[in-house]
């Protein structure tokens, strides 16, 4: 008892010192996990263990920071100044767009127009029509993806768009599209020439879970045709009533 009891308190300090150092935490952020790990005897430090850093590992986060200043670097030349643009956003909406910026490290730029999309069928019919009416290339990125109308009318439009010779650029999340990326209609888009990825891959469920953290996916859902047209939101590529969330269908996306 007395080594368990040693052990809970090396953690809880070290887990304390680890969370007083990150530069990523809100004050709100440390406050309750110090709550956890001292409300929480034994427990806390598990918890924290499990779900507390945002690591996907050394190595793909070193990929990503590279990744990522390599992508601000190329977008800097045309986005211009932050203080530019930010007169051009009513005063209501900037805290708005100053959050999104601190989340993903760029700030809005000019010469864009949004239209909000509630309905998923006139959304998926639309998207088919661009990605047909391409004449460059065709990036697509999802979380789900499921093998059913929705997922397959998406996929036999990149494989009609590739063979045409299109570039077709797909990425699925390893856990959210785990059953697409196994299907045959995965393969049959690989081997249409769609130039295929797996974010975040499970291979080792469970060194992933020892090394990095398993929860953390990539739920983002864009698709950017012709570097000219974004759908992009949270809706997935499935069916709105898809299976996963058949008790509360229909889903409704935006």
């Amino acid at each position: 008892m007395t080594f368990i009891l040693a052990l809970h308190t090396l953690l809880v300090v070290t887990f304390t010192i680890r969370i007083l150092l990150r530069d990523d935490l809100s004050p709100p952020g440390r406050l309750a996990w110090f709550i956890v790990l001292n409300l929480l005897p034994y427990f806390g430090s598990g918890i924290y263990f499990l779900f507390g850093e945002t690591d996907l590992g050394h190595r793909a986060d070193k990929r990503h920071k590279e990744v990522f200043e390599e992508i601000k670097a190329k977008a800097s030349w045309f986005m211009g100044e932050a203080a530019s643009t930010e007169t051009l956003i009513e005063a209501v909406y900037r805290p708005a767009f100053r959050y999104a910026g601190s989340i993903n490290g760029f700030h809005p730029s000019t010469g864009n127009t949004a239209e909000l999309m509630a309905d998923g069928n006139d959304t998926l019919a639309r998207m088919i029509a661009d990605i047909d009416a391409a004449t460059d290339h065709v990036h697509v990125l999802y979380y789900i993806w499921f093998d059913d109308n929705t997922g397959r009318a998406i996929a036999e439009a990149l494989i009609r768009a590739a063979r045409r010779g299109i570039t077709c650029r797909a990425m699925a999340d390893g856990l959210g599209s785990r059953l697409l990326i196994k299907s045959s209609l995965w393969q049959r888009m690989n081997d249409a020439g769609v130039h295929l990825a797996v974010a975040l891959p499970l291979k080792h469920p469970i060194r992933t879970l020892l090394t990095s953290r398993l929860d953390l996916r990539n739920h983002r859902k864009i698709t950017v045709i012709d570097s000219c047209i974004t759908y992009c939101g949270s809706r997935n590529s499935a069916d709105p009533e898809f299976q996963a969330k058949a008790k509360y269908a229909p889903w409704v996306d935006i």
